[in-house]
């Protein structure tokens, strides 16, 4: 959806575009274990999280985990502390695990009980361009109710389908933002309390 921002940046315009900025904010949303995953706490913390089921194991086998039973035991009993390209996919499998997991709590927080979710939509930064080329934007704020939308956006980012994402940005902008809504194709930042 570049629009009239085929070359965002030229004039000195900062942002990204839309779809990065709403796969920016969904990524946001996920949380977890904040110790380090090469520190004792952190490695046993994702341990413990990535073998409490078969889903676990499968995010492992995912990332590349791929070790005998007695070896994953002596990494869960701290015997062993695994190679530093293991901690590294444990860690990938741990946030893959993660982000599966807080997909359907992320559409439901988005739904808000039919209600929608508010968005708050930040413009590309222009202190950089001459006034000459500024364009007169500002902050908007919309209420994004179409539920089928957040459905789409969560499925897309978790399948990391910037396509669907791009077109679900552009739904957004011209069902909320009127006869301008090319103008938020790049935008410094978006969000929503949810």
């Amino acid at each position: 959806m570049a629009g009239r921002w085929m070359d965002c940046g030229h004039f000195g315009a900062r942002g990204a575009p839309g779809y990065e900025a709403l796969g920016i904010a969904l990524e946001k949303m996920v949380t977890g274990i904040s110790s380090p995953v090469d520190s004792d706490r952190g490695l046993a913390a994702r341990l413990r999280y990535l073998t409490a089921s078969d889903a676990g194991y499968e995010a492992m086998d995912r990332a590349g985990v791929h070790v005998r039973p007695r070896q994953l035991m002596a990494w869960l009993a701290e015997e062993v502390k695994p190679r530093k390209d293991n901690l590294s996919r444990l860690d990938a499998a741990y946030w893959d695990l993660r982000r599966r997991n807080v997909a359907a709590d992320l559409k439901r927080r988005l739904h808000n009980g039919g209600r929608g979710t508010r968005v708050e939509i930040n413009p590309v930064d222009q202190s950089r361009v001459k006034r000459r080329h500024q364009r007169d934007l500002s902050s908007r704020s919309v209420n994004v109710r179409d539920l089928g939308i957040w459905d789409r956006a969560v499925d897309a980012w978790m399948d990391e389908d910037l396509t669907e994402l791009d077109a679900i940005w552009e739904q957004i902008c011209q069902d909320h933002l009127g006869t301008d809504w090319e103008a938020y194709a790049y935008v410094s930042s978006i969000g929503w309390a949810a």
